[in-house]
């Protein structure tokens, strides 16, 4: 039997992974900020960052097994990949590689592209938070930040090469090294 909605399960799930849920207060909760990252689709334009969204859809399975929900259907499981799980995913992989815990390594993400700020007291405030946040996100998606890779995930303090044409897993080594 299919939990209902199984989206709402889902990001619930995703937001443990780097959030707590216990919190009540607005100023430090990020509902609406996670919303919109589950929303919008990551989507790839280098070779080989096609492994950042099978990173991120590889989330549901893992969810589904520690939700013990038995779920075959394949639609929602070939989904595209969200900004959400690709974060998610890729904070993971930043703390194999680097060390650290995934939640920190995840909010360090939010913190390069400005995002961590936007919590839903914010949010609440600020009707044009969400385009803010949009236009953040298609910065990334659409790789139109700074050759250095401000603006993107991973700004350096120098590159010799244009991070705009570099896979996003040497753009996380070039990162870690400086």
């Amino acid at each position: 039997m299919v939990p209902e909605p199984l989206d709402d399960l889902y990001l619930e799930w995703l937001y443990r992974q780097v959030g707590s849920v216990r919190f009540k207060n607005p100023n430090r909760t990020y509902w609406s900020l996670f919303r919109l990252l589950y929303s919008k689709e990551f989507i790839w334009l280098i070779p080989n960052d096609d492994n950042r969204v099978e990173d991120g859809r590889a989330l549901r399975y893992e969810f589904l097994d520690e939700e013990d929900i038995d779920y075959r259907d394949r639609e929602w499981l070939n989904l595209s990949c969200s900004m959400l799980e690709m974060l998610i995913a890729l904070s993971r992989r930043l703390s194999f590689e680097a060390e650290g815990e995934p939640r920190a390594w995840f909010w360090h993400l939010l913190h390069n592209l400005e995002l961590d700020h936007y919590n839903d007291f914010e949010i609440q405030q600020d009707a044009e938070c969400e385009t803010e946040i949009h236009e953040i996100l298609d910065t990334v998606i659409w790789r139109i930040y700074e050759r250095d890779g401000h603006g993107g995930l991973f700004p350096l303090r120098r590159s010799a090469t244009d991070q705009t044409e570099v896979e996003i897993w040497y753009q996380l080594a070039a990162y870690l090294l400086q």
